[in-house]
């Protein structure tokens, strides 16, 4: 009977152990889903865009005959190597330089924070090994430092386990801190980026979250329209702006990673004891079996 009792204990504690297979496969089953998603989004707009570009490029060549398809290729090959290297097309050779201080201040915080829009990069073999060393020091430094500005957020929040065993007066502040840090870093920032820089206040939310999140897809960066005149601190301070906006959202996302982890062992818990009480009820509702003694 010992050995009957102690079975269901030794299977829950299996159980248990073993939703991290589960929460792996959840894991895949979410990127395949962003995959389709994305596809059937923006694989239908890449052909209509690609088709447009082409097609433009055909009005172009018909309206200046001294050009030959080979000669627009070879130009449009220098306008994409301009491009990678960080100069923009647009404009004349008057244009702000990419690597003044307040533009170099930016691209250093987006070296250690991990960000890497990809709209510019060294071009120099010096600045790239500078590049690597000061990256290998830099992540690791810009994550003390997050560590640290993220405690100072929380001094004035409960621990999570608090949070979830005392539900009251930390439920408020983790209210309060959640309100405050979406407001100041993800509400207002997109209106203040469309007015300088002429974005819809979608966008400006897109890029906030994007930079935040430190994706840094490159599609949106301030401070790159040559047709505007930015103060010069406009990027710098972006920079201080996004290094506090890290931390709020680490630490928020910290937060959920910790809550969905605890819900997804609570459930698994439930129903191992769900099935562990099935298994005992049975247990007792069978007749005793007459035991066969046998000596030694």
């Amino acid at each position: 009977q010992g050995q009957n009792s102690s079975m269901p204990l030794l299977s829950m504690h299996s159980r248990q152990i073993s939703w991290t297979p589960l929460l792996l496969l959840g894991y895949l089953f979410y990127l395949l889903l962003g995959a389709m998603v994305f596809q059937l989004l923006e694989k239908q707009a890449e052909t209509h865009f690609r088709d447009q570009f082409q097609l433009e490029k055909l009005k172009f060549l018909q309206n200046y005959t001294c050009l030959d398809r080979q000669a627009l290729e070879q130009f449009v090959q220098v306008l994409m190597e301009a491009w990678e290297k960080g100069v923009n097309p647009e404009g004349n050779s008057t244009n702000p330089s990419n690597w003044d201080f307040s533009n170099s201040f930016f691209f250093a915080g987006t070296v250690v924070t991990t960000i890497g829009y990809g709209n510019l990069s060294p071009s120099t073999v010096a600045g790239q090994i500078f590049c690597v060393f000061y990256a290998l020091f830099g992540v690791p430094l810009n994550l003390a430092f997050l560590n640290q500005l993220g405690k100072g957020l929380n001094a004035h929040l409960l621990t999570l386990e608090r949070w979830v065993q005392k539900p009251g007066r930390a439920q408020v502040q983790l209210a309060i801190f959640l309100t405050t840090g979406t407001l100041l870093f993800l509400v207002f920032p997109p209106l203040v980026f469309s007015y300088v820089e002429g974005w819809s206040y979608g966008e400006g939310f897109y890029f906030t979250f994007i930079t935040l999140s430190t994706i840094g897809f490159g599609d949106y960066v301030v401070g790159t329209n040559p047709n505007k005149h930015y103060i010069p601190v406009y990027r710098s301070l972006t920079a201080i702006w996004i290094v506090f906006g890290l931390a709020w959202l680490a630490l928020v996302f910290n937060v959920g990673a910790d809550l969905m982890e605890r819900y997804l062992q609570l459930k698994w818990h439930k129903s191992d004891l769900s099935l562990a009480e099935g298994s005992t009820t049975k247990l007792e509702d069978e007749p005793e079996q007459p035991r066969i003694h046998i000596p030694s």
